[in-house]
């Protein structure tokens, strides 16, 4: 019999995907909303309002074995917060902890965590692969959130015996991804000429297909728990080659000039936009080598394929793209 998950942030961009798959696979699924909203049929919704210490669980948790905790403060560019860190921590640490708290007492057997490859850091060294046995070493507030609450949940696991499993991916993208990814993939829609021709840097990115069935696996898989995974598509780009698969999802023309990386930083310094540039220019690489030998798992869904999504061409359920049999 499939467990009953719990499902935070049901209303979101991952959110929304894990529900539509976990009731196509036949799990019975309890989502969380922080206010009223739509969600996936099949979904028994429940409101807890703001996510922080005090939130009270009670009714969602109600005959849940597998909490899926997605909901959290995001990494935000131009943060307005007073104390931005104490912002993190509020709903990133003790929101966590507080779920996770009222999750063993509530006998829940399995906590999935997802956090994020920041916590390994922002950028990696040509040819030198982020994994899960490296020193965490946040850069920004939103990566030392989830830093501490990763070392807290795992503290709670060994003194309650409920299984945790932390899940860190890099950026993801699909169909209603906003901010940088959104801006890029609008900007090859347009037709207009890029600079970006010419920069020589390997990403890993994660479809939102791909993710939710990592998830998913994660939920059930015996060897999963306890355990932390980078995940991401098995398959890294440049950007100049990830500008170019776009347009060719998309079946747009493309004119890119090979204006070099260090040149396109530097304008972009000037212009304030130092640090998005710096990532579009930089490597980020993760070895999901763990995620493979440990689960067995292998990326149900392409880059080709997840970019096409992402899009807008053609746009099927999460279930029917990596389809709807269980790990």
């Amino acid at each position: 019999m499939r467990p009953r998950l719990l499902v935070t942030g049901a209303a979101g961009f991952v959110g929304t995907a894990m529900c539509d798959l976990a009731v196509s696979r036949a799990f019975a699924v309890n989502g969380a909303l922080r206010k009223t909203a739509a969600v996936p049929n099949g979904i028994d919704p429940f409101v807890v309002g703001e996510i922080n210490g005090a939130t009270d669980w009670a009714s969602a948790m109600r005959d849940v074995n597998v909490v899926v905790h997605l909901a959290a403060r995001v990494h935000i560019m131009r943060d307005t917060a007073a104390n931005p860190l104490s912002a993190f921590r509020c709903v990133n640490v003790e929101g966590t902890l507080n779920l996770a708290r009222q999750a063993a007492t509530a006998g829940v057997r399995r906590f999935v965590f997802v956090s994020s490859v920041k916590v390994n850091g922002e950028f990696t060294l040509p040819g030198r692969l982020f994994s899960e046995t490296d020193t965490p070493s946040p850069q920004d507030a939103y990566g030392l959130s989830k830093h501490e609450a990763e070392l807290a949940l795992r503290e709670f696991a060994v003194d309650t015996g409920m299984e945790v499993v932390i899940i860190r991916p890099p950026l993801v993208y699909g169909p209603g991804v906003k901010a940088n990814f959104d801006a890029l993939m609008r900007a090859v829609q347009s037709g207009y000429p890029l600079p970006l021709g010419a920069i020589h840097n390997q990403r890993s990115f994660v479809a939102l297909e791909n993710l939710v069935d990592f998830i998913t696996t994660c939920v059930t898989h015996p060897q999963a728990a306890n355990q932390t995974f980078l995940i991401s598509d098995g398959h890294d780009l440049s950007t100049t080659e990830l500008v170019r698969r776009m347009a060719r999802a998309a079946e747009v023309s493309l004119r890119l000039l090979p204006v070099p990386g260090l040149a396109l930083q530097a304008v972009a310094h000037l212009l304030g936009r130092g640090n998005a540039v710096r990532r579009l220019c930089g490597n980020l690489q993760l070895d999901i080598s763990k995620a493979r030998d440990v689960l067995g798992w292998v990326p149900p869904v392409s880059v080709d394929e997840g970019l096409r999504l992402a899009m807008g061409v053609g746009l099927p359920r999460v279930a029917e793209i990596v389809g709807i049999e269980g790990k």
